[in-house]
C-alpha cells in the first residue's frame, strides 16, 4: 500500500471569497468544482487544495484527504486498530472509493482511492 498524495480541505461558507483569495492572493489556478467543493492547484498533480462546505455525503468536515492505492487495506487496518470510522467505506458516484476515520487527535481524515486505480 502506498500513499499517492495528501490534500488539505479548508472549510468554507463563502465560496466566492475563497475563490478570490486562492486565485487572486495565493495564485492558485482553478476554483471550479461542485456546489459543495472547489478545487485549486497548479499544473502539478501534487499541489491541490480543496475548499468545501460540509461533505455532501458524510455531513461532516474532513480536515485532510489522503489518497492511497489500496483503500480497502487501509480500512481493514483502521478497523483492526479500533479507530473510529465516521463514514463507512463507500463507492461514490463521482469515482472515488473512500471512508472517513478519526485520528488520535480527533481530526477526521478522508481516505480515498480513485475507482480506476482499484484492483480487479
Amino acid at each position: 500500500m502506498a500513499v499517492q498524495r495528501i490534500k488539505p480541505n479548508i472549510l468554507s461558507s463563502d465560496f466566492e471569497a475563497s475563490r478570490a483569495f486562492y486565485n487572486g492572493v495565493i495564485g492558485l489556478e482553478g476554483g471550479d468544482g461542485l456546489d459543495w467543493i472547489l478545487f485549486f492547484g497548479t499544473d502539478k498533480r501534487e499541489v491541490q487544495l480543496s475548499v468545501m462546505a460540509l461533505d455532501i455525503k458524510a455531513h461532516h468536515h474532513p480536515a485532510v484527504s489522503i489518497e492511497v492505492d489500496d483503500v480497502d487495506e487501509v480500512h481493514a487496518r483502521a478497523v483492526a486498530a479500533g479507530a473510529e470510522i465516521t463514514y463507512p467505506l463507500t463507492d461514490e458516484e463521482w469515482g472515488l472509493r473512500r471512508f472517513f476515520v478519526r485520528d488520535p487527535n480527533g481530526t477526521i481524515i478522508n481516505v480515498t482511492q480513485h475507482a480506476a486505480q482499484q484492483p480487479t
